[in-house]
């Protein structure tokens, strides 16, 4: 239940949290994140952020552009220190350590291979640097080759293998020293969709199997959805939620944060006793704190409006429903969105994704007629103005 708000933002259920920590089996706090500013010149990138990850976790930092998730992980790794605030990694203060002296791998965009080592070379790399017995180094190797899905690739040059095959090495590299820390800096963007679909299963994969706790910077929401044990929204320099996906979709605490992930329909409305009224209509809500006539931001996603045939409710009509006209359906392969207008709601425009199996049993075309179901639970409420 939503009926509780903090500053007129909406709570995350306790029962929700509750299942979650023990979902997760929550550890003691690997990494420390507590009051970090960073400040360039009069622009504050980080503004008083703090975080604790637990051991083995793997944490999405998602958000657009500027909005300081960069900024933020190279402050973790000392590639630009933070100019307040305090970073511990496993209990020790690594604040102001240089990255040479702190605990991590770290796989760029770029993958920043070296073009002229082979790929045992470039995965040897950090190994070699630590002294270690050539044996043991060409052992790892292998190993790391094997790991990575390579074996057969270790004496050809990074030119010659694909996008998705160098960034594999690239994270070979990094995992190569078992660093406490995995830090990915966008590792999938310059990859094209069916390639990125994949590898992001297997990064997935092999985190799970080395149990390494790992950072990825993302602005994709599918990845980090798909991908994290917890989400970290990040927007003007400032965390706007912390939560599982299931949290963070089904439960946004902000407005940023249901637009930002997947798609919402938002509304002017009022608010009123457990209602909330949009156009000339009213509908049930889950509880909240608002007082009558106050001005909101109603919300709901597309996949959450039901269908009914139209005139199927005239007889007792289930609550929370409106008349409507289909003004533009667009195939998207496994689903149509379309485009929704009703009296009721003046001239806004609703959009709602319908199943194919929906759209059929229901006959829908442009032009036709439909009723559909605005549920009271998945009607999100938020400030004007936020």
């Amino acid at each position: 239940m939503r009926h509780e708000t903090l500053a007129g933002q909406p709570r995350i259920p306790t029962e929700v949290s509750a299942m979650t920590a023990a979902s997760l089996n929550v550890k003691p706090a690997y990494l420390k994140i507590a009051n970090v500013w960073k400040a360039f010149g009069d622009f504050h990138a980080l503004k008083d952020i703090s975080l604790d990850i637990s051991e083995g976790e793997f944490v999405c930092f998602l958000g657009p552009s500027g909005c300081g998730k960069t900024t933020l992980l190279r402050a973790i790794a000392g590639l630009d220190l933070q100019t307040r605030g305090s970073i511990q990694q496993g209990g020790r203060d690594v604040s102001t350590l240089p990255p040479s002296q702190r605990d991590y791998g770290i796989v760029f965009q770029s993958y920043a291979l070296f073009p002229n080592l082979t790929i045992a070379r470039n995965i040897a790399f950090g190994l070699e640097n630590t002294k270690r017995p050539r044996a043991e180094i060409e052992a790892r190797v292998t190993e790391l080759l094997k790991l990575v899905g390579l074996p057969e690739q270790g004496n050809k040059y990074p030119a010659q293998l694909s996008g998705g095959q160098q960034q594999r090495i690239a994270l070979a590299r990094a995992i190569a020293i078992s660093p406490g820390l995995l830090l990915l800096d966008e590792p999938l963007s310059a990859l094209d969709a069916k390639v990125r679909t994949h590898l992001r299963h297997e990064i997935k994969e092999l985190q799970r199997k080395l149990g390494v706790t790992t950072i990825m910077v993302t602005h994709d929401q599918e990845e980090a959805l798909s991908m994290a044990d917890r989400i970290v929204v990040m927007n003007h320099g400032v965390i706007e939620q912390i939560g599982t996906p299931t949290e963070i979709y089904r439960h946004p605490a902000t407005l940023f944060v249901a637009d930002f992930i997947g798609e919402a329909n938002k509304f002017e409305a009022r608010a009123s006793n457990n209602a909330v009224g949009i156009g000339a209509a009213s509908f049930h809500c889950e509880p909240h704190d608002y007082d009558d006539g106050t001005p909101v931001i109603a919300a709901i996603r597309p996949e959450d409006i039901i269908p009914h045939a139209s005139g199927s409710l005239a007889n007792g009509a289930a609550a929370n429903t409106i008349d409507v006209t289909i003004s533009e359906m667009e195939f998207l392969g496994s689903f149509w969105r379309t485009r929704l207008h009703g009296h009721a709601l003046g001239n806004e425009t609703l959009i709602a994704d319908f199943s194919i199996n929906a759209a059929r049993r229901l006959s829908l075309v442009p032009g036709g007629e439909l009723t559909v179901e605005l549920p009271a639970e998945r009607l999100l409420i938020y400030p004007r103005g936020a």
